[in-house]
């Protein structure tokens, strides 16, 4: 049975059967029975984790412990609203702090990005991910669009990859205006220099 557990890049939890590269954590989200009910987080701090560390071992939706949400991969996570584990993935996480240091003059906490991040990442009062249209010409590589057909695609390098289940389609052209699904303070660090691992790597 495919779980529903698999995070798009719209922060929508779906059943799919893609593999993902990466796990997350919102919260407890199932039930005894591995369903998910109508929360799609528990808490502010979306965090983006390796599959194995330090050989520790979990039952996938073990009753009454956090819900594995997984990721097809990095960039796909940011853009859901995430940000890397500062336990497992330490030094990812350091970069992303730095970057965050460096776009906006403070280095925050966790909680300090927890904070921001959630509000950016979604529409006030509502479980709906928030767009913000921009052109496509200023958005740095790793930052995830809904292209003309309202379909996820990656920007790299200045053209667009379209994002799906199975992995990215070939580079296209981008439009003029895009709308972006990747939260705000995400896109300043990217543009600060930090970059997410993609399957296109």
């Amino acid at each position: 049975m495919t779980r529903q557990n698999r995070v798009l890049p719209t922060s929508e939890i779906v059943a799919l059967p893609f593999r993902g590269t990466l796990t997350g954590n919102r919260g407890i989200l199932h039930d005894a029975a591995g369903r998910l009910g109508v929360a799609r987080w528990r808490h502010r701090s979306w965090i983006a984790c390796v599959l194995a560390f330090k050989g520790r071992r979990r039952a996938v939706m073990t009753p009454g412990t956090w819900t594995e949400l997984f990721f097809a991969d990095e960039a796909v996570s940011l853009a859901a609203g995430h940000r890397p584990c500062a336990e497992c993935r330490r030094a990812d996480y350091a970069r992303f702090r730095e970057a965050w240091t460096a776009a906006t003059g403070t280095r925050p906490r966790a909680k300090d990005m927890d904070r921001a991040l959630h509000a950016a990442r979604l529409e006030p009062g509502t479980r709906v991910q928030r767009h913000v249209e921009a052109r496509a010409a200023d958005l740095p590589d790793g930052a995830f669009v809904l292209d003309g057909d309202r379909a996820p695609a990656l920007v790299r390098a200045g053209l667009l990859h379209a994002w799906r289940p199975e992995g990215y389609g070939p580079a296209a052209t981008t439009p003029d205006r895009v709308l972006v699904l990747t939260p705000a303070p995400t896109i300043a660090a990217l543009r600060a220099g930090y970059r997410p691992a993609t399957l296109l790597d």
